[in-house]
Formats: structure tokens, C-alpha cells, sequence
């Protein structure tokens, strides 16, 4: 998956959001994005999607809460072990109080809190907040 697809739907989600939109369409679609998202509805940023036509090009579309201040995703491939991610959080994240660092791991797409009581490193894959 091309990180340049996340980043640019991550991007989407933040203008709208911006623009005081109630929702953002997202194409193309990638399993990725649709992981980082689930990541982001689960920790109440925002309220649902839904995925239309997955087998083709797709389009996702998402219902924003009004919640996200900037959601990006990292272009680079950086790697990351298990005890590093908290430095890492901090680094990142603007404050320490709300955000989170989304992370491919062998156990899947997860933040940074689930990959630390997991004790399992990988891939960063972006952050929002």
C-alpha cells in the first residue's frame, strides 16, 4: 500500500473537518486505511464509514465529529521497538493528554497504547489528534 493514498486521505479527513463538513469521501481506498480508521472510530474521533465497492477502486465514505485538530501519516517507513514508542509519543504528539500513534505490528494495525500492553513494535504508520 502507498503511503502517499493514506496521507492524502488523511489529509481529506482534516480539511473537511477544517471546513466544518459533516462528511469526507475518500478515494482510493486501501485495507490500511480502513484499519487506521477503525483505529480512529474506536478511540471516538470519528463516528462511523462505510466502505462502498471494495473489490474495485472504492470509496470510503466518513462522518466526522468535529473532534480531529491534524491527522497525518508518516511517509517514511520508520521502524520502532516496543520500549521506544512512548519516546516516540512524545516526540510526535503535541500534548499528552489526547492523541495517538497508529502502528503496524505483526499482531495487526494498532495505537500506541494497545502495541505497548502487547509489548510489540513495528512500523509507524501515522498519528492524529
Amino acid at each position: 500500500m502507498g503511503r502517499r493514498i493514506l496521507n492524502d486521505a488523511l489529509r481529506t479527513i482534516v480539511n473537511a473537518e477544517r471546513r466544518g463538513k459533516a462528511t469526507a469521501n475518500l478515494q482510493p481506498i486501501s485495507t490500511v486505511m480502513t484499519s487506521f480508521l477503525k483505529i480512529m472510530k474506536s478511540r471516538g474521533y470519528i463516528i462511523d464509514f462505510q466502505v462502498f465497492d471494495p473489490h474495485r477502486v472504492g470509496k470510503i465514505t466518513v462522518e466526522l465529529q468535529g473532534r480531529i485538530n491534524d491527522c497525518r501519516a508518516i511517509m517514511y517507513r520508520e521502524d520502532i521497538k516496543a520500549k521506544d514508542i512512548e519516546q516516540y509519543r512524545l516526540r510526535t504528539l503535541p500534548t499528552h493528554q489526547w492523541g495517538y500513534v497508529v502502528i503496524t505490528t505483526p499482531n495487526g494495525v494498532l495505537d500506541h497504547e494497545e502495541a505497548i500492553r502487547q509489548n510489540v513494535g513495528g512500523q509507524v504508520l501515522g498519528y492524529f489528534h
